[in-house]
C-alpha cells in the first residue's frame, strides 16, 4: 500500500538575531526609500544568522496509521506540523500528501471571531474542502461533541477558552479528513474533555483515518499510537513501536525527571535534625528511569542525612497522577527502624512499587520525613520526581486485548477463575 505521507529530507531554517522594525504606513516606507536608498541597501546587507527549526527529517505514513509525535520543547515538532498542513513550506526537501488534510495546531486556528460557532463550523468545513450536503449531515454531531448547543448562533469571540477547544477540535476531527494533524492542544481541556477527545481520536483511526497526534503525554500516545516518531534538536531520533521509543525518550533524559540530588546540604529540603540528599526513580536493575512498564515493579529511592540522634524518623512518599488526584501515601514499614530513635549518619531508603498496580499515568512523588507521634514534618518535597506509567499491548496486563480508555488511578491484575458447563 503506498504511504499517505511522504517527508523525504525535509528542513526548516529561521533568520534569528535581528531585531524586526516596527512596520510603517506606505507612505513613511515612500518617503524613507526616496531620502537614504543607500542606508536601507546598507541596513538590509548586515550580517545574519540563522538556525534549523527541521534538519533532513523523513519518513513514511500508511493510510490508517496512528502516528504518535514526540519530543521536548523546541525539538521541532510543531514546525513540522504546521509545514505538514502548508501553513509553512519547508526551507528544503519535500512534503507529499495524498488526501484531504484536518489540522488543530492551536486552540480555534481558522476560526473567525465575529461569526457564530454556526457559520465558523461551515467556514472550515468549506475550507477543508467538504462538500455542504457533508456539513449538514454531521452537523448536529459536531455540535453535541462539542456541548455549545446554547451557544452555536452566539460570535465566538464571546466564548470561553474552553468553549472555543471543544468546537474547535469537534469540527476537525468530525469533518472526515484522509488526515488528521493534532497539535498539543488537549492539555487546555479539562479531563473528561481530554478523554474524550482521544476516544474520538482512536475512533478515526479506526475508521481507517491516518491520524498525526502530538503530545507530551506519554500514556495518550501509547495508548492512542502503535507507532511514535521522536524528535530532538530537529532531528528524527527513533521511530518505531509506541512503548519502545517512549522509553527512550523518557529513559534517554529527554522527559519528566526521575533524579534529583541536593549536593550542598545547607539549601537542601530539611532542618537541624534531618535533610535530603536524593530521591531516584530506579528499575528493578538497579537504573534510573522515567518510565515504569505497568508489568514490572519499580523502586523509589529516597537518600538522607540525620544530623541529630534521639528521633524517631518515618521516610514516606506522596503519589499524585497528572490531574493532581491524590493516588496514595506510603509510609516506611521497614520493622528494623520502627518506633527506633534513628542515630547520626547517611541513609538510603527505598519503597518498591509492585507491577501492575497503578494505571497508566504521570506519576509526580513527593518525598517527606516525619516523627509520626509529634507529627512534625522535617522536610516534604511535594514535586520531588516523576514517571510515567505506560500500559502493555501484549495483552499480557490487566488491559488483556482491548485498546480503549480505561478509567481509575489503579489498574491490578487480579486473579479470574471461570466455570464451565456444557449445554
Amino acid at each position: 500500500m503506498p504511504p499517505i505521507i511522504t517527508v523525504e529530507n525535509v528542513g526548516k531554517r529561521y533568520r534569528i538575531g535581528q531585531s524586526q522594525a516596527p512596520y510603517s504606513t506606505l507612505r513613511e516606507s515612500l518617503v524613507e526609500a526616496v531620502r537614504s536608498p543607500f542606508k536601507k541597501l546598507a541596513r538590509n546587507n548586515g550580517p545574519a544568522e540563522f538556525v534549523w527549526a527541521v534538519e533532513d527529517v523523513s519518513f513514511e505514513i500508511k493510510p490508517g496509521e496512528v502516528v504518535g509525535l514526540i519530543g521536548r520543547n523546541g525539538a521541532g515538532k510543531s514546525t513540522l506540523l504546521k509545514m505538514l498542513s502548508r501553513i509553512t513550506e519547508p526551507t528544503k526537501g519535500r512534503i507529499l500528501l495524498y488526501g484531504r488534510v484536518g489540522s488543530l495546531l492551536e486552540v480555534g486556528t481558522g476560526f473567525h471571531a465575529e461569526l457564530t460557532g454556526r457559520e465558523n463550523i461551515y467556514l472550515n468545513g468549506a475550507i477543508l474542502g467538504m462538500a455542504r450536503n457533508e456539513i449538514v449531515r454531521k452537523f448536529d454531531e459536531i455540535v453535541s461533541f462539542a456541548e455549545v448547543e446554547k451557544f452555536i448562533d452566539t460570535p465566538v469571540k464571546h466564548y470561553s477558552s474552553g468553549m472555543y477547544l471543544r468546537l474547535a477540535f469537534a469540527v476537525a476531527a468530525h469533518l472526515e479528513p484522509e488526515i488528521l494533524l493534532v497539535d498539543e492542544v488537549l492539555a487546555v481541556g479539562d479531563a473528561r474533555f481530554q478523554r474524550k477527545c482521544l476516544d474520538k481520536m482512536q475512533d478515526v483511526g479506526k475508521q481507517g483515518h491516518t491520524v498525526l497526534f502530538v503530545s507530551h503525554n506519554m500514556p495518550a500516545i501509547t495508548r492512542l499510537c502503535p507507532r511514535t516518531i521522536l524528535l530532538d534538536q530537529g532531528r528524527v531520533l527513533s521511530d518505531g513501536p509506541s512503548h519502545q521509543v517512549a522509553g527512550e525518550y523518557l529513559s534517554g533524559g529527554l522527559g519528566t525527571t526521575a533524579a534529583r540530588e541536593w549536593t550542598d546540604s545547607s539549601k537542601a529540603p530539611g532542618d537541624d535534625i534531618v535533610r535530603l540528599r536524593a530521591v531516584r526513580v530506579r528499575t528493578e536493575n538497579g537504573e534510573i528511569t522515567d518510565v515504569m512498564d505497568i508489568r514490572r515493579p519499580l523502586a523509589i529511592e529516597m537518600e538522607f542525612e540525620v544530623l541529630q540522634d534521639g528521633y524517631v524518623l518515618s521516610p514516606n512518599y506522596h503519589f499524585f497522577n497528572e490531574h493532581g488526584v491524590y493516588v496514595f501515601l506510603a509510609g516506611d514499614s521497614d520493622p528494623a527502624w520502627r518506633n527506633r530513635p534513628r542515630p547520626r549518619g547517611h541513609y538510603v531508603s527505598t519503597a518498591w512499587i509492585p507491577g501492575n498496580l497503578l494505571a497508566e499515568c504521570t506519576m509526580i512523588v513527593g518525598a517527606a520525613v516525619t516523627t509520626p507521634e509529634s507529627e512534625v514534618v522535617h522536610f516534604f518535597e511535594r514535586d520531588a520526581v516523576a514517571f510515567q506509567v505506560i500500559d502493555s499491548l501484549d495483552g499480557d496486563s490487566a488491559r488483556g486485548n482491548y485498546g480503549g480508555h480505561m478509567p481509575g488511578v489503579v489498574r491490578p491484575m487480579l486473579k479470574w477463575d471461570t466455570r464451565y458447563t456444557s449445554g
